[in-house]
């Protein structure tokens, strides 16, 4: 009999009592671990992908940036609207760089500009698979981080803003290698992994601005709780953190405050031409608190804010299928997780010597991997919480697609929890309620929210509720017998999650049917996504969508970004300028579309000015602007009231003979007819001489005339000013 050798007496290093080690990709993975993971990325790929240049140029406001940096880098560098340079889109360029990159590369076109979206929005699918996966070792690792995957793929406003050009979906991405970033920081205690971690919400500032740092408190207060090392080094670490998060959001907005203003763009949606401005105003505080169009006034895309704003029939379908089982999974994992682990004696060893106390175990129910549980836990938690907190309450404008952010979660509370409650499950009686509980109440809120829509798969809800219900009876049923109570748990789980994911997959598919509704993109049947809310399988017989005025949009014809005639896969046909034509009801925005012969009149009258024509408001430069590839001047910014166009600034372009044609007002409102100031239509008025419709065809007395002047005169008219 050999010997067993000496325990060890050197001290536990302080990392290994606090954290445990990653679990490996592969070592001693299940077999259907790796078939699993390929199928739910290949599933998002399908589903972000499908039918994709059907979109056209989605939200014609960023297209419009994307087109313009492929022709000048100072634009691309600034994320202006127009090449020219004028004024700058209300976000940071961050996503846009991203787009443009590719535009450049391939050519600008739906598949050139959007494909970067979709393959972002699958990297944020596998990122979110690791960090689950290293949570938990084992097989309970990789069933948790299938889990979370295929909840994150299947949620449906993430399905239809990563078919869009809004910049959520970069953001999500970032956010979520932040979060892997900092568990692995948590793990392994290094500054430069904190550091990382900082440096992605950095990134994502120059993405979304503001809205990237509601993660910054969960990674925070996660460090400081459960990293190694006294409190002092972690502090010391995150003040590192800090500083590489300031440097990292700040650099840009740097750049561009201490740039002569005189040689840059405007800074849009800002009072000052600052971007320290639209950082704490429009895109900061007035998201939050609202004002005065600064940020807000939209608060009803999402409906009225409050505590229920998340479950109201806007906001349901978008986002709130698995809430509620993620917050009982939050709490009943933090439980699991944190109980100490209790010493069971184990079976008599054959080598024991006799008389020899057994050897302790540690109890299943705690075991020493879930610290790395506990931590990622709390990150995600605490991520949903204040999330929860700010989309509810703010009372600026607030898009459903915002909850995109809110995805990555959800998805791996539920992977996690859904886990560890079903070890509970099968381990302890006093847990048995815990899992039946959460299926019975996802069952119930999915009918509830599939019943606000009966014409919608009518079925599918009575489906979701029978097989909800059956599922929480066998995983009660299981706890009875002891006999092959293991395959009907099994069978009762898998059931379970069938139903809880039924829901957000037919809320999922919509956005496939019919293209995107660029600037409030949702998915779901009519009536789901409130304003500008979608139509999609289901919601009408020919499957349309609702428009920002509620009605449908008509199919687009052959030849449009919508319906390419031939060539590239979703590629606009182009003219001569090299970009698409985009007709009536096809816009990706509110603002109008200007008829071919105004465009072409404007063309042709251009001579050598910088800009084709100046217009009150950014959704009508960009329809423009897409339709001849030319700088517009977007005088009133995205809003219609930025104060970028003044009248001494007009007044030296016009003698400089940079700008020749402006048509004031026509934008979203605001003061001045959405031109930014009364001063500068008072000045185009009285000193540049009114275009007759008639020298460009919009002749009154026929009927295509009289169409043209409605669209393009009834709001405003066209000066010429040189």
């Amino acid at each position: 009999m050999t010997a067993p050798a000496p325990a060890s007496s050197a001290p536990v290093p302080a990392a290994a009592r606090h954290a445990a080690p990653p679990a490996r990709a592969h070592a001693g993975a299940p077999r259907w671990a790796r078939p699993g993971f390929w199928a739910v990325l290949a599933l998002a790929a399908v589903l972000y992908t499908w039918a994709l240049g059907s979109n056209g140029h989605a939200n014609d406001y960023y297209a419009a940036a994307i087109l313009s940096g492929t022709r000048s880098w100072k634009a691309f560098f600034f994320g202006a609207l127009d090449a020219g340079s004028f004024i700058t889109v209300d976000k940071p360029p961050l996503a846009l760089w991203v787009m443009g990159l590719s535009a450049r590369v391939f050519g600008f076109g739906t598949w050139s500009m959007l494909l970067p979206q979709a393959a972002a929005g699958v990297a944020a699918v596998a990122a979110v698979h690791s960090a689950v996966r290293r949570s938990l070792p084992g097989t309970a690792g990789h069933a948790a981080a299938l889990v979370a995957a295929l909840v994150m793929t299947l949620t449906p406003i993430t399905v239809a803003i990563n078919r869009d050009n809004n910049p959520d979906t970069v953001l999500v991405l970032l956010l979520v290698l932040a979060g892997w970033l900092c568990l692995e920081a948590v793990r392994d205690g290094r500054t430069r992994t904190l550091v990382a971690s900082a440096v992605m919400v950095g990134l994502a500032f120059n993405t979304k601005m503001l809205q990237a740092y509601l993660v910054v408190p969960a990674l925070a207060l996660v460090y400081l709780a459960a990293a190694p090392g006294t409190v002092p080094r972690r502090f010391g670490r995150l003040l590192a953190a800090g500083a590489a998060l300031v440097a990292s959001s700040g650099w840009w907005m740097l750049v561009v405050d201490l740039w002569p203003a005189a040689d840059r763009p405007y800074i849009g949606g800002s009072t000052d031409n600052s971007v320290w401005d639209l950082v704490v105003g429009y895109n900061g505080l007035g998201r939050i608190f609202g004002g005065s169009g600064r940020g807000g006034g939209g608060g009803g895309f999402g409906g009225e804010s409050g505590a229920e704003r998340l479950f109201n029939d806007v906001m349901a379908g978008q986002i709130s299928w698995l809430l509620p089982f993620a917050v009982l999974a939050l709490v009943c994992g933090l439980v699991l997780a944190t109980g100490r682990a209790r010493p069971v004696a184990a079976p008599p060893s054959a080598e024991a010597p006799v008389g020899a106390p057994p050897p302790a175990r540690e109890d299943s129910g705690a075991r020493r991997d879930l610290p790395g549980a506990r931590a990622a836990l709390l990150l995600w938690g605490g991520w949903l919480a204040v999330h929860y907190a700010v989309f509810s309450f703010s009372s600026g404008t607030f898009h459903p697609y915002y909850t995109t952010a809110m995805a990555p979660a959800v998805a791996a509370l539920t992977g996690l929890g859904g886990v560890l409650m079903w070890r509970a499950h099968r381990r302890a009686r006093a847990w048995a309620w815990a899992l039946p509980a959460g299926i019975a109440v996802t069952g119930a809120w999915a009918f509830t929210v599939l019943r606000r829509t009966p014409e919608f798969v009518p079925w599918l809800a009575w489906a979701v509720a029978a097989a909800s219900a059956a599922a929480a009876v066998g995983l009660v049923a299981a706890r009875i017998g002891p006999r092959v109570r293991l395959r009907i748990a099994a069978a009762a789980l898998a059931t379970g999650l069938a139903a809880g994911l039924a829901g957000p997959a037919a809320y999922a598919l919509t956005p496939l049917g019919s293209p995107v509704n660029g600037t409030n993109p949702t998915a779901g049947p009519a009536g789901s996504g409130g304003f500008g809310g979608m139509r999609g399988a289901g919601g009408t017989p020919d499957g349309t969508r609702g428009g920002l005025s509620g009605g449908t949009r008509p199919e687009p014809s052959e030849g449009t970004p919508g319906r390419p005639a031939q060539g590239t896969p979703g590629q606009a046909p182009q003219d001569a300028a090299g970009a698409g034509t985009r007709p009536e009801g096809m816009r990706g925005g509110p603002g109008g579309a200007m008829s071919e012969q105004l465009i072409a009149y404007l063309k042709a009258n251009r001579g050598g000015a910088a800009w084709l024509l100046a217009v009150g408001g950014a959704q009508s430069a960009s329809s423009v602007i897409l339709s001849t590839g030319l700088p517009v001047i977007a005088m009133g910014g995205f809003t219609g009231s930025d104060p970028a166009m003044t009248v001494e600034r007009l007044q030296g372009l016009v003698s400089a003979g940079e700008l020749r044609y402006v048509m004031p007002g026509g934008g979203r409102g605001g003061p001045g007819g959405g031109s930014g100031g009364s001063e500068v239509d008072a000045w185009v008025q009285a000193n540049c001489a009114a275009v007759d419709p008639a020298e460009y065809g919009g002749q009154d007395s026929a009927q295509d005339g009289a169409q043209d002047s409605a669209r393009d005169g009834a709001r405003s008219s066209l000066y010429r000013c040189g």
